[in-house]
């Protein structure tokens, strides 16, 4: 049985918010939470179903306390993945008043005031990874940044949310496939990084996928005027098209790792598939890009749901081949090679996937 496009992103999501009760991260102030919160925020606003909201809601309420602390949050950690999940509080404030979000939305501003940087100003991905910038750490963060910027009226965290797509996209760009590479290491002390560049071995699907939707998510708060907007709209237009030319033309899907399309092992991935799709639509719809990646997200969106999508008898639906994870460097040490990525584990409906799976699938109504 195959999904039809207009009901998908609702059934996935209200099948996953009643799994996801159970899940272990539940209870834990987490970035895939933030994913998933992002992904029923968008259906919200889109469909206006209470659940939804309501949902968003609970989960948050399990970890702001009264006086805006966070629960099973430090700042010590100043590791960026922990800002996601504090996006859904600015939607919170807005829809409620309730002080304790916007306290909380200062206290994650704190971090990011201190967060440790590399000697041109690009947040470390955290502190336990000197001077390494991550492409996932972008989407934990800038969003974040711009929208703090454009409730407040404090402008200055605009030109801080532009350095930062703009330095790792610098720093990280594949000048033959104008791809980006997973991370960079200012320092070069790592086993994983380039000792010409700094730079990780290879070009991970799902952190190029982070990148996309950072810019496009940055973009929704980032001022029309802003200097540097057009500039993030040209490299954005410019990646887009390195990712046609990785794209799996028989299924739309794409590859886990983009750097080496057809090597065995490396299968075609949803997250990074996923996000793209989301990243290209929105592009297009709010005038980023080419009228063109039109297509390319609806190759890509058709293929998720002919082969990555399955349905069983009681109408329960499986996203499959969702890479597990990837990280660089820490223990036991990830070294970034081929081996490395290829032996992660791949999961059926990992949170990850799932959330981008919900935003294409409501871009791709949009369109």
């Amino acid at each position: 049985m195959k999904e039809t496009l207009q009901h998908t992103p609702m059934r996935m999501a209200d099948q996953f918010m009643e799994s996801y009760r159970s899940h272990e991260l539940y209870a834990t102030w987490h970035y895939e939470n933030g994913c998933l919160l992002k992904a029923l925020e968008e259906l919200y606003a889109r469909t206006g179903e209470q659940r939804y909201f309501d949902y968003i809601q609970e989960l948050m309420d399990h970890f702001i306390q009264e006086d805006g602390s966070i629960r099973s949050y430090t700042i010590e950690e100043y590791n960026l993945d922990q800002i996601n999940q504090g996006k859904s509080l600015f939607f919170l404030l807005e829809k409620t008043g309730q002080e304790k979000y916007r306290k909380a939305s200062e206290l994650l501003m704190t971090q990011l005031k201190g967060q440790p940087r590399t000697s041109g100003g690009g947040f470390w991905h955290k502190k336990i990874y000197p001077f390494q910038m991550w492409l996932d750490g972008l989407y934990m963060a800038t969003p974040y940044l711009t929208q703090y910027g454009a409730v407040t009226g404090e402008e200055k965290w605009f030109d801080k949310a532009a350095l930062q797509l703009l330095l790792v996209e610098a720093q990280t760009r594949d000048p033959r496939s104008g791809l980006l590479y997973h991370a960079w290491d200012e320092s070069k002390e790592q086993r994983w990084s380039s000792g010409d560049t700094g730079c990780s071995p290879h070009v991970w699907s799902r952190a190029v996928g982070w990148y996309v939707m950072a810019v496009v998510d940055t973009l929704d708060y980032l001022p029309v005027d802003h200097e540097q907007r057009g500039q993030i709209i040209g490299i954005f237009e410019r990646l887009a098209n390195a990712l046609i030319h990785v794209q799996d033309q028989e299924t739309g899907l794409w590859p886990h790792l983009l750097d080496q399309p057809g090597r065995e092992r490396n299968y075609l991935e949803a997250s990074g598939t996923s996000m793209f799709v989301y990243a290209l639509a929105k592009g297009v719809r709010k005038g980023f890009l080419s009228g063109k990646f039109k297509a390319i997200a609806e190759k890509g969106y058709q293929g998720l749901l002919q082969h990555l999508l399955q349905t069983d008898q009681e109408g329960m639906l499986s996203l499959t081949q969702c890479n597990g994870g990837a990280g660089l460097g820490g223990t036991p040490y990830r070294d970034g090679s081929y081996e490395y990525y290829v032996t992660e584990s791949i999961r059926i409906n990992d949170p990850k996937s799932v959330a981008p799976f919900i935003l294409a699938g409501v871009e791709m109504e949009l369109a």
